[in-house]
């Protein structure tokens, strides 16, 4: 990524309480980048956020700005963006089980808080926003991947209402990223301190896996080489649940006794980051995809008689397609998170 475009910038991160906010904290903050604000609804999370960076970099931690608010009041969004330069949009409720009973919450934040972000980005002048999306928003089975996949439809549709050169609005669409907040292997690992078994849903269900810098690096690409409208999305690896837990065993506690307790409400056997759909008109970039937004109007009499054959070969690209990770290959990827690092630290390993 070319930092000189951040160079004397004002970055708003919407959710930035978050894991992802922190990644981007630990990457950017000792840059030349002019100003990152955070902007999150819980005060108790910005404040223990504002003394953790004050502690560890005390001559940048002016370079970050608090603002209280929610994405579901628009007034709040546009109190806090004026002079923002470029937005990651973090903000959402992702948990599944939750937004199964919760439905209406996903919308209230996922759907119309993202419509509330980018109707204020666009207003205020933003030259660059890139949204977070999940891989759950793909052939959506729950009401946190239908959520989703509303919101990449604001963004698609958003995009078609302003000027590319003007205010940029693209999406990314990631898997699960390892030991972010509320994900599974820091809860195996309070299980395994608490001496009880590990629990798991089924031992043959798989998810992407990737890390959050790798999060980061995707967001970094879309803002960079995205088009307006794109959904851009990283070729991750994954690895089954049961995989996934056994690496964690073997690095914290050889033998610990793995439990199955059954599929939780709204969740899926696998996760897919493309569609067959989107598959069709996919660009290949290496270690991305790159979907571009139908750019057709609403007069489809048009396409009646004039079309587009072309269709790419490949399928639908999900975690029962991708490349597999083995025990030792996911241990090597947790081994390498500094979450991981510090826990082993904590158990004397």
């Amino acid at each position: 990524m070319n930092n000189e475009i951040f160079k004397g910038k004002t970055l708003m991160i919407t959710g930035g309480t978050g894991s992802f906010g922190n990644a981007v904290l630990n990457g950017f903050l000792t840059s030349e980048i002019g100003e990152i604000r955070i902007f999150s609804r819980d005060e108790k999370k910005q404040d223990d956020m504002r003394h953790e960076y004050q502690a560890r970099f005390p001559e940048y931690a002016d370079k970050i700005q608090f603002y209280l608010g929610d994405v579901r009041d628009l007034q709040s969004v546009k109190s806090a963006i004026h002079e923002v330069d470029f937005i990651f949009h973090a903000a959402a409720l992702k948990q599944v089980p939750s937004c199964e009973f919760f439905p209406i919450e996903a919308v209230k934040t996922n759907v119309l808080g993202t419509e509330n972000v980018l109707t204020a980005a666009i207003d205020e002048g933003v030259k660059n926003i890139v949204c977070l999306s999940t891989d759950k928003a793909a052939y959506p089975v729950n009401a946190m991947g239908t959520s989703k996949a509303m919101m990449e439809k604001v963004i698609v549709a958003k995009s078609r209402t302003v000027q590319s050169d003007r205010t940029k609005i693209c999406c990314t669409r990631y898997g699960n990223v390892l030991c972010s907040r509320g994900s599974v292997v820091p809860l195996w690992i309070d299980q395994i301190r608490e001496r009880k078994p590990i629990t798991l849903t089924a031992a043959d269900m798989t998810r992407f896996v990737m890390s959050l810098p790798e999060a980061v690096e995707l967001v970094l690409f879309a803002f960079e080489y995205g088009e307006s409208g794109d959904i851009l999305v990283q070729k991750a690896p994954a690895c089954t649940i049961e995989t996934l837990a056994k690496a964690t065993v073997e690095l914290f506690d050889p033998g610990h006794e793995i439990k199955i307790i059954g599929i939780r409400h709204g969740e899926k056997m696998y996760e897919t980051l493309l569609t067959n759909e989107e598959c069709a008109h996919a660009y290949d970039m290496g270690d991305f995809y790159r979907v571009p937004s139908d750019k057709r109007g609403l007069n489809y009499d048009k396409y009646f008689t004039k079309g587009d054959t072309d269709r790419n070969i490949i399928t639908d690209f999900n975690s029962n397609n991708t490349k597999l990770l083995n025990v030792e290959e996911v241990k090597d990827k947790l081994l390498s998170l500094d979450y991981i690092q510090q826990e082993l630290a904590k158990w004397g390993k």
